[in-house]
């Protein structure tokens, strides 16, 4: 098998073993599914968004946007608060805050096992290897907010710079 195409399956199957591992351990800790968790993560770092952009910042549209926050409001997730004009701000409930906790503990675990058979040399080439794979992906991608919806954003910044973060102010002709 041609090198570029092995590499291409190995890091293909790599990417959906971890997707599925990381997705698994989070609807198991905090019973809900990838765009709910993203949607709490993502309003637990920007409180009162509105549909539109949350919507925007999870992958979804704006109608099925709109279907997310109904569920999150039905499951004590979050609610919907009037802003000024027709503006709708979706905010967490404590029961939110609570399920972002969750989420996120869910997402380290499942991570930390995948990690777990490297040492720390291999841990440091792969922290550099991924921050340059993330900038490239962020060139494509364009928003920063989508390629981090389920990230601690707190731990990638801490003592470090956020490659994703990094790129986004490149482009934008900051420092």
């Amino acid at each position: 098998m041609h090198d570029g195409v092995r590499l291409s399956n190995l890091l293909g199957a790599a990417a959906l073993a971890i997707t599925d591992r990381t997705l698994s351990g989070i609807s198991a800790a905090a019973g809900i599914g990838a765009s709910p968790a993203a949607a709490v993560v993502v309003l637990s770092g920007s409180p009162g968004l509105g549909i539109t952009e949350l919507g925007r910042r999870v992958g979804l549209s704006q109608s099925a946007a709109a279907r997310m926050v109904d569920s999150l409001e039905a499951a004590d997730l979050a609610r919907r608060a009037s802003g000024t004009g027709r503006f709708v701000r979706v905010t967490l409930t404590d029961h939110g805050r609570r399920t972002v906790s969750k989420v996120l503990g869910a997402r380290d675990e499942a991570l930390a096992e995948v990690l777990s058979g490297f040492d720390e040399g291999e841990r440091k080439a792969l922290e550099s290897l991924l921050g340059k794979l993330l900038t490239g992906l962020y060139q494509e991608v364009g928003n920063a907010d989508l390629l981090c919806r389920l990230c601690d954003r707190g731990s990638c910044v801490d003592g470090a710079v956020c490659p994703v973060g990094q790129a986004e102010r490149d482009e934008r002709g900051g420092a």
